[in-house]
Protein backbone atom coordinates (compact mmCIF):
# COMPACT_ATOMS: atom_id res chain seq x y z
CA UNK A 1 0.00 0.00 0.00
CA UNK A 2 1.68 3.38 -0.89
CA UNK A 3 1.66 5.71 1.80
CA UNK A 4 2.02 9.73 -0.07
CA UNK A 5 1.18 13.11 0.76
CA UNK A 6 0.83 15.92 -2.73
CA UNK A 7 1.23 18.98 -2.80
CA UNK A 8 -1.29 20.46 -5.49
CA UNK A 9 -0.30 23.26 -7.56
CA UNK A 10 -1.83 26.50 -7.70
CA UNK A 11 -0.38 28.20 -10.71
CA UNK A 12 -2.28 28.38 -13.86
CA UNK A 13 -0.10 27.52 -17.05
CA UNK A 14 -0.61 28.75 -20.51
CA UNK A 15 1.33 26.55 -23.02
CA UNK A 16 1.76 26.71 -26.87
CA UNK A 17 3.00 29.09 -29.90
CA UNK A 18 2.33 32.57 -30.13
CA UNK A 19 0.61 32.85 -26.12
CA UNK A 20 2.51 35.66 -25.01
CA UNK A 21 0.15 37.96 -27.45
CA UNK A 22 -2.26 36.74 -24.41
CA UNK A 23 -0.30 38.15 -21.30
CA UNK A 24 -2.53 41.34 -21.44
CA UNK A 25 -5.59 39.23 -20.97
CA UNK A 26 -4.02 36.73 -17.94
CA UNK A 27 -2.87 40.06 -16.14
CA UNK A 28 -6.61 41.67 -16.63
CA UNK A 29 -7.70 38.38 -14.63
CA UNK A 30 -5.87 38.92 -11.64
CA UNK A 31 -6.50 42.12 -11.76
CA UNK A 32 -3.36 43.46 -12.69
CA UNK A 33 -3.60 47.09 -13.91
CA UNK A 34 -0.10 48.54 -13.30
CA UNK A 35 2.62 46.02 -14.60
CA UNK A 36 6.34 46.22 -13.88
CA UNK A 37 7.58 44.13 -16.34
CA UNK A 38 11.35 42.53 -15.04
CA UNK A 39 14.15 41.46 -16.51
CA UNK A 40 18.10 41.00 -17.53
CA UNK A 41 20.13 43.69 -18.87
CA UNK A 42 20.22 40.88 -21.84
CA UNK A 43 16.68 40.21 -22.54
CA UNK A 44 15.48 43.93 -22.72
CA UNK A 45 13.93 43.74 -26.02
CA UNK A 46 11.95 40.81 -25.04
CA UNK A 47 10.73 42.55 -21.82
CA UNK A 48 10.41 46.00 -24.42
CA UNK A 49 7.51 43.93 -26.80
CA UNK A 50 5.78 43.25 -23.24
CA UNK A 51 5.37 46.67 -22.51
CA UNK A 52 4.21 47.22 -25.83
CA UNK A 53 1.30 44.69 -25.70
CA UNK A 54 0.21 45.59 -22.46
CA UNK A 55 0.22 49.22 -23.09
CA UNK A 56 -1.57 51.68 -20.68
CA UNK A 57 -1.17 48.68 -18.46
CA UNK A 58 2.99 49.13 -18.30
CA UNK A 59 4.62 51.14 -15.85
CA UNK A 60 8.29 50.42 -15.99
CA UNK A 61 11.04 47.90 -16.48
CA UNK A 62 13.31 46.83 -13.58
CA UNK A 63 16.32 45.33 -16.40
CA UNK A 64 19.02 44.85 -13.89
CA UNK A 65 18.03 41.35 -12.64
CA UNK A 66 21.21 39.27 -12.24
CA UNK A 67 22.02 35.49 -10.95
CA UNK A 68 21.47 34.54 -7.35
CA UNK A 69 19.49 36.90 -6.89
CA UNK A 70 21.47 39.36 -4.83
CA UNK A 71 19.49 40.94 -1.69
CA UNK A 72 20.59 44.45 -2.95
CA UNK A 73 19.19 44.23 -6.46
CA UNK A 74 15.43 43.35 -5.03
CA UNK A 75 15.92 46.03 -2.74
CA UNK A 76 16.47 48.39 -5.58
CA UNK A 77 13.85 46.78 -7.72
CA UNK A 78 11.41 46.88 -4.37
CA UNK A 79 11.88 50.36 -4.19
CA UNK A 80 11.35 50.85 -8.38
CA UNK A 81 7.93 49.16 -7.51
CA UNK A 82 6.90 51.71 -4.94
CA UNK A 83 7.78 54.45 -7.16
CA UNK A 84 5.71 53.83 -10.04
CA UNK A 85 3.00 52.14 -7.42
CA UNK A 86 2.96 48.59 -9.36
CA UNK A 87 0.05 46.79 -8.82
CA UNK A 88 1.95 43.24 -9.95
CA UNK A 89 5.18 42.14 -11.63
CA UNK A 90 5.72 40.08 -15.10
CA UNK A 91 9.17 38.40 -14.98
CA UNK A 92 10.58 37.82 -18.52
CA UNK A 93 13.72 35.44 -18.70
CA UNK A 94 14.65 32.63 -16.98
CA UNK A 95 15.77 31.77 -13.16
CA UNK A 96 17.15 35.55 -12.84
CA UNK A 97 14.33 37.02 -13.50
CA UNK A 98 12.09 34.85 -12.41
CA UNK A 99 13.34 34.77 -9.07
CA UNK A 100 13.62 39.01 -8.79
CA UNK A 101 10.28 38.39 -9.55
CA UNK A 102 9.45 36.42 -6.45
CA UNK A 103 11.70 38.48 -4.16
CA UNK A 104 9.42 41.45 -4.97
CA UNK A 105 6.12 39.66 -4.49
CA UNK A 106 7.99 38.39 -1.05
CA UNK A 107 8.33 41.91 0.02
CA UNK A 108 5.10 43.47 -1.15
CA UNK A 109 2.59 40.28 -1.49
CA UNK A 110 2.25 41.96 -5.58
CA UNK A 111 0.50 39.06 -7.98
CA UNK A 112 3.30 37.68 -10.19
CA UNK A 113 3.09 36.44 -13.73
CA UNK A 114 5.86 35.10 -15.65
CA UNK A 115 7.18 34.61 -19.08
CA UNK A 116 9.95 32.00 -19.35
CA UNK A 117 12.26 32.17 -22.59
CA UNK A 118 14.60 29.02 -20.57
CA UNK A 119 13.95 25.57 -19.53
CA UNK A 120 15.09 26.71 -15.85
CA UNK A 121 11.52 25.70 -14.41
CA UNK A 122 12.29 28.72 -11.51
CA UNK A 123 8.31 29.70 -12.43
CA UNK A 124 6.49 26.40 -11.31
CA UNK A 125 8.42 26.39 -7.97
CA UNK A 126 7.65 28.20 -4.66
CA UNK A 127 11.40 28.58 -4.05
CA UNK A 128 12.74 31.41 -3.63
CA UNK A 129 16.98 31.27 -3.40
CA UNK A 130 18.81 34.86 -1.96
CA UNK A 131 22.20 35.89 -1.25
CA UNK A 132 22.99 38.24 1.18
CA UNK A 133 26.36 39.53 2.21
CA UNK A 134 28.31 35.69 2.20
CA UNK A 135 24.99 33.67 2.79
CA UNK A 136 22.69 32.23 0.37
CA UNK A 137 19.26 31.13 2.09
CA UNK A 138 16.87 28.78 0.11
CA UNK A 139 13.44 29.31 1.21
CA UNK A 140 9.78 27.89 0.11
CA UNK A 141 7.40 30.04 0.26
CA UNK A 142 3.49 30.34 -0.50
CA UNK A 143 4.13 34.16 -1.38
CA UNK A 144 6.85 33.15 -4.00
CA UNK A 145 4.73 30.86 -6.00
CA UNK A 146 3.54 32.95 -9.47
CA UNK A 147 0.17 32.90 -9.70
CA UNK A 148 0.01 32.62 -13.85
CA UNK A 149 2.99 31.21 -16.03
CA UNK A 150 2.64 31.61 -19.92
CA UNK A 151 4.90 29.32 -22.14
CA UNK A 152 5.70 30.59 -25.48
CA UNK A 153 7.61 28.40 -27.81
CA UNK A 154 8.18 31.02 -30.06
CA UNK A 155 10.68 32.31 -28.03
CA UNK A 156 12.71 29.52 -27.49
CA UNK A 157 13.42 29.67 -31.16
CA UNK A 158 16.21 31.96 -30.67
CA UNK A 159 17.65 30.52 -27.21
CA UNK A 160 21.12 29.84 -28.75
CA UNK A 161 21.67 25.54 -28.79
CA UNK A 162 24.81 25.75 -26.52
CA UNK A 163 22.43 27.59 -23.38
CA UNK A 164 19.59 25.21 -24.73
CA UNK A 165 21.45 22.12 -23.77
CA UNK A 166 22.39 23.03 -20.54
CA UNK A 167 19.45 24.60 -19.66
CA UNK A 168 17.62 21.38 -20.41
CA UNK A 169 20.10 19.05 -18.49
CA UNK A 170 19.43 21.44 -15.56
CA UNK A 171 15.82 20.63 -16.09
CA UNK A 172 16.36 16.79 -16.49
CA UNK A 173 18.32 17.53 -12.70
CA UNK A 174 14.61 18.68 -11.26
CA UNK A 175 13.30 15.16 -12.73
CA UNK A 176 16.22 12.74 -11.42
CA UNK A 177 16.05 13.85 -7.87
CA UNK A 178 12.37 14.18 -7.73
CA UNK A 179 12.08 10.61 -8.53
CA UNK A 180 14.17 9.30 -5.49
CA UNK A 181 13.54 12.78 -3.13
CA UNK A 182 12.14 11.85 0.12
CA UNK A 183 8.56 13.32 -0.11
CA UNK A 184 7.89 11.48 -3.71
CA UNK A 185 4.72 10.98 -4.48
CA UNK A 186 2.94 8.74 -7.66
CA UNK A 187 2.51 11.94 -9.41
CA UNK A 188 5.44 13.37 -9.43
CA UNK A 189 7.56 10.43 -10.47
CA UNK A 190 5.38 10.20 -13.38
CA UNK A 191 5.51 13.42 -14.27
CA UNK A 192 9.42 13.41 -13.79
CA UNK A 193 9.97 9.82 -16.08
CA UNK A 194 8.01 12.07 -18.56
CA UNK A 195 9.73 14.98 -18.31
CA UNK A 196 13.23 12.86 -18.88
CA UNK A 197 11.67 10.99 -22.14
CA UNK A 198 10.69 14.32 -23.68
CA UNK A 199 14.37 16.35 -22.49
CA UNK A 200 16.41 13.16 -23.91
CA UNK A 201 14.42 13.07 -26.99
CA UNK A 202 14.69 17.27 -27.57
CA UNK A 203 17.62 18.29 -26.49
CA UNK A 204 20.11 16.37 -29.21
CA UNK A 205 17.41 17.64 -31.91
CA UNK A 206 17.89 21.47 -30.85
CA UNK A 207 21.65 20.50 -30.45
CA UNK A 208 22.07 20.06 -34.45
CA UNK A 209 18.81 22.18 -34.91
CA UNK A 210 18.04 24.91 -32.67
CA UNK A 211 15.28 26.22 -34.93
CA UNK A 212 12.77 22.84 -34.57
CA UNK A 213 10.23 24.33 -33.67
CA UNK A 214 8.63 20.76 -32.45
CA UNK A 215 12.01 20.04 -30.54
CA UNK A 216 11.14 23.39 -28.53
CA UNK A 217 8.14 22.49 -27.92
CA UNK A 218 8.88 18.76 -26.36
CA UNK A 219 11.90 20.61 -24.56
CA UNK A 220 9.48 23.04 -23.31
CA UNK A 221 6.80 20.83 -22.48
CA UNK A 222 9.48 18.33 -20.68
CA UNK A 223 11.05 21.90 -18.48
CA UNK A 224 7.45 22.61 -17.50
CA UNK A 225 6.77 19.05 -15.92
CA UNK A 226 10.44 19.17 -14.31
CA UNK A 227 9.50 22.52 -12.53
CA UNK A 228 6.13 21.31 -11.89
CA UNK A 229 8.46 18.43 -9.96
CA UNK A 230 10.57 20.79 -8.32
CA UNK A 231 7.76 22.78 -7.10
CA UNK A 232 6.14 20.01 -5.43
CA UNK A 233 9.03 17.72 -3.89
CA UNK A 234 11.91 18.16 -1.64
CA UNK A 235 15.70 18.45 -2.78
CA UNK A 236 18.66 16.18 -2.52
CA UNK A 237 22.23 15.79 -2.90
CA UNK A 238 22.50 17.18 -5.86
CA UNK A 239 20.69 21.09 -5.71
CA UNK A 240 22.87 21.26 -2.64
CA UNK A 241 25.87 20.33 -4.30
CA UNK A 242 25.14 23.03 -7.05
CA UNK A 243 23.51 25.82 -4.48
CA UNK A 244 27.35 25.44 -2.83
CA UNK A 245 29.24 25.88 -6.20
CA UNK A 246 26.62 28.42 -7.80
CA UNK A 247 27.21 30.73 -4.19
CA UNK A 248 30.59 30.14 -3.39
CA UNK A 249 32.25 30.00 -6.47
CA UNK A 250 29.70 32.02 -8.71
CA UNK A 251 29.84 29.27 -11.09
CA UNK A 252 27.15 29.73 -14.32
CA UNK A 253 23.95 27.59 -12.64
CA UNK A 254 22.84 25.48 -15.93
CA UNK A 255 26.48 24.72 -16.47
CA UNK A 256 26.92 23.64 -12.76
CA UNK A 257 24.05 21.58 -12.92
CA UNK A 258 24.57 19.76 -16.37
CA UNK A 259 28.38 18.79 -15.11
CA UNK A 260 27.12 17.76 -11.77
CA UNK A 261 24.35 15.68 -12.49
CA UNK A 262 26.12 12.15 -13.39
CA UNK A 263 28.35 12.48 -10.54
CA UNK A 264 25.52 12.50 -8.03
CA UNK A 265 23.61 9.90 -9.66
CA UNK A 266 26.69 7.27 -9.56
CA UNK A 267 26.61 8.23 -5.86
CA UNK A 268 22.76 7.93 -5.38
CA UNK A 269 22.21 5.16 -8.02
CA UNK A 270 22.54 1.92 -5.36
CA UNK A 271 20.18 3.68 -2.93
CA UNK A 272 17.08 4.27 -5.29
CA UNK A 273 16.96 1.44 -7.64
CA UNK A 274 13.56 2.10 -8.83
CA UNK A 275 14.29 6.10 -9.65
CA UNK A 276 16.96 4.84 -11.42
CA UNK A 277 15.32 2.34 -13.84
CA UNK A 278 13.13 4.94 -14.92
CA UNK A 279 16.08 6.95 -16.04
CA UNK A 280 17.47 4.68 -17.82
CA UNK A 281 14.60 3.76 -19.27
CA UNK A 282 14.36 7.33 -20.80
CA UNK A 283 18.08 7.52 -21.77
CA UNK A 284 18.36 4.26 -22.33
CA UNK A 285 21.75 2.94 -21.09
CA UNK A 286 23.35 -0.12 -19.02
CA UNK A 287 24.73 2.32 -16.36
CA UNK A 288 22.75 5.62 -15.97
CA UNK A 289 25.72 7.71 -14.61
CA UNK A 290 27.55 6.86 -17.56
CA UNK A 291 24.75 7.24 -19.53
CA UNK A 292 23.77 10.98 -18.17
CA UNK A 293 28.00 11.71 -18.27
CA UNK A 294 28.00 10.44 -22.35
CA UNK A 295 24.60 12.32 -23.24
CA UNK A 296 25.81 15.51 -21.87
CA UNK A 297 29.18 15.15 -23.27
CA UNK A 298 27.44 14.19 -26.88
CA UNK A 299 25.60 17.47 -27.10
CA UNK A 300 28.81 19.47 -26.38
CA UNK A 301 27.75 20.65 -22.99
CA UNK A 302 30.23 21.11 -20.29
CA UNK A 303 31.83 17.94 -17.93
CA UNK A 304 34.14 19.56 -15.78
CA UNK A 305 33.92 22.47 -13.24
CA UNK A 306 37.52 23.17 -13.88
CA UNK A 307 36.25 24.64 -17.07
CA UNK A 308 33.88 26.40 -15.50
CA UNK A 309 36.32 28.52 -13.27
CA UNK A 310 35.56 26.79 -10.45
CA UNK A 311 39.73 26.51 -8.54
CA UNK A 312 41.03 23.08 -7.45
CA UNK A 313 41.70 24.72 -3.87
CA UNK A 314 37.87 25.37 -3.49
CA UNK A 315 37.34 21.16 -3.38
CA UNK A 316 37.85 21.21 0.35
CA UNK A 317 35.73 24.21 1.27
CA UNK A 318 32.43 23.01 -0.90
CA UNK A 319 33.12 19.41 0.62
CA UNK A 320 32.34 21.41 4.21
CA UNK A 321 29.72 23.46 3.13
CA UNK A 322 27.99 20.63 1.37
CA UNK A 323 27.58 18.74 4.42
CA UNK A 324 26.77 20.97 6.97
CA UNK A 325 23.46 21.60 7.12
CA UNK A 326 22.74 19.33 4.16
CA UNK A 327 19.61 17.90 2.30
CA UNK A 328 17.97 15.00 2.90
CA UNK A 329 19.58 12.23 0.61
CA UNK A 330 18.38 8.39 -0.24
CA UNK A 331 22.01 8.02 0.89
CA UNK A 332 23.58 9.46 3.58
CA UNK A 333 26.50 12.09 2.94
CA UNK A 334 30.26 12.22 4.53
CA UNK A 335 32.64 14.78 3.69
CA UNK A 336 35.06 12.31 1.78
CA UNK A 337 32.85 10.88 -0.52
CA UNK A 338 31.70 14.56 -1.26
CA UNK A 339 35.07 15.36 -1.88
CA UNK A 340 35.79 12.36 -4.04
CA UNK A 341 32.17 13.27 -5.98
CA UNK A 342 33.57 16.88 -6.35
CA UNK A 343 37.01 16.12 -7.24
CA UNK A 344 35.74 13.65 -10.27
CA UNK A 345 33.77 16.61 -11.65
CA UNK A 346 36.27 19.12 -11.15
CA UNK A 347 38.93 17.35 -13.42
CA UNK A 348 35.92 16.17 -16.17
CA UNK A 349 36.68 12.29 -15.29
CA UNK A 350 33.45 9.64 -15.73
CA UNK A 351 31.32 9.60 -12.78
CA UNK A 352 32.09 6.25 -10.01
CA UNK A 353 30.00 4.77 -8.01
CA UNK A 354 31.48 5.01 -4.43
CA UNK A 355 31.87 1.50 -2.30
CA UNK A 356 29.66 1.04 1.39
CA UNK A 357 26.19 1.84 -0.83
CA UNK A 358 24.46 0.71 2.03
CA UNK A 359 20.40 0.16 1.88
CA UNK A 360 17.94 3.09 0.76
CA UNK A 361 16.66 5.20 3.51
CA UNK A 362 13.79 5.34 5.08
CA UNK A 363 13.62 8.51 7.07
CA UNK A 364 11.38 11.35 5.78
CA UNK A 365 12.53 13.99 7.70
CA UNK A 366 11.10 17.79 7.46
CA UNK A 367 13.36 19.93 5.01
CA UNK A 368 14.75 22.87 7.23
CA UNK A 369 15.13 26.39 5.43
CA UNK A 370 18.66 25.89 3.69
CA UNK A 371 21.49 28.46 4.25
CA UNK A 372 24.56 28.31 2.53
CA UNK A 373 27.76 30.40 2.58
CA UNK A 374 28.48 32.26 -0.48
CA UNK A 375 31.42 34.50 -2.38
CA UNK A 376 29.80 36.77 -4.96
CA UNK A 377 31.48 36.56 -8.11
Amino acid sequence: MKTFVHRGQLTKVVFGSGTRAGVPEEADLLGCRRVLVVCTPGQTDQAAEMRDLLGAAAVGTFAEAVPHTPVEVTQQAVAYARSVEADSVLAVGGGSAIGLGKAIAVRTGLPQLALPTTYAGSEMTPILGETEGNRKTTRRLPEARVRTVVYDIDLTLTFPAASSVVSGVNAMAHAVEALYARDRDPLAFLMAGEALDSLVRSLPVIARRPDDAEARADALYGAWLAGTCLGTVGMALHHKVCHVLGGTFGLPHAETHTVVLPHVVAYNRPAAPEAMARVERALPADDVASGLFGFAGGLGAPTALRDLGMPEQGIEEAAELIVRDGYWNPRPVDRTAVRDLLTRAWAGEAPRTPPGAGRPRTDFVIEPPITTGARHA
